[in-house]
């Protein structure tokens, strides 16, 4: 169940929301009277597919994993969220069932904001609504990307594309090359690609081998991103 709680530093979390890092501090106060932090523990649902879309949220801390099933029970991850992100906006503006499970990775702490008072939000702020507007944009030209690669690309293609982007985004240089500092196991990486964790695990074997990338524990660190970006040709 999720846990709510009072925090002091809400402010400087709701500063640190993509969305809302230019406001000022009075605008920050007015997102402030209408949001409530949770605390989600790890593994721990936070909607489910079908479930009413009465709500938005701000990630503030931990990771997020947005899901579905198949009837075969193969799981399909759409997207894993950082800090700073907000999720489940679509449903809510459109008033539609929720199209995915949201599961919490780590343990999380979350902002939560019912519909009618998000919608309030954007009426009276509209370069708001165009900046979520532009963010939306750009999620769906990465699930676009990817669904393309499920189609037309074979596995060790997606999984380069998403090494490069995961280093692109996420990554931080190390002395050998870049450093993702998302740390996803096998399984993980598997659902985002569509096949199976055996394969992944086969496939960045090979790319080690290659010099590619290096393995440190749960850590990735890609060595060479133009050979990753020759996959993609």
């Amino acid at each position: 169940m999720l846990q709510e709680i009072s925090s002091p530093n809400k402010l400087w979390y709701l500063k640190q929301i993509n969305l809302f890092s230019a406001l000022t501090r009075a605008e920050l106060q007015e997102i402030d009277r209408i949001t409530r932090m949770q605390e989600v523990k790890k593994r721990e649902a936070i909607y489910l597919e079908g479930d009413p879309g009465t709500t938005v949220y701000l990630l503030k801390k931990g990771r997020v994993e947005i899901s579905s099933s198949a009837p075969s029970g193969k799981e399909f991850t759409f997207v894993i969220l950082e800090p700073g992100e907000i999720f489940g906006e679509l449903e809510a503006l459109e008033d539609s069932p929720r199209e995915g499970l949201a599961k919490a990775l780590d343990d999380a702490l979350i902002c939560v904001i019912r519909r009618e008072d998000f919608e309030r939000y954007l009426r009276q702020h509209p370069d708001m609504a165009l900046k979520l507007t532009k963010l939306i944009g750009a999620r769906f030209r990465k699930l676009y990307n990817r669904v393309e690669d499920l189609v037309f690309r074979a596995v060790p293609a997606r999984l380069a594309r998403l090494l490069l982007e995961l280093s692109n985004n996420h990554g931080i240089p190390d002395e050998t090359g870049i450093r993702i500092r998302v740390k996803l196991t096998h399984q993980e990486l598997a659902n985002l690609i569509g096949c199976s964790r055996e394969t992944v695990s086969s496939t960045l074997g090979q790319f080690r081998e290659q010099h590619l990338i290096r393995l440190d524990g749960r850590s990735i660190i890609v060595l060479d991103q133009h050979g990753l970006s020759q996959l993609l040709s």
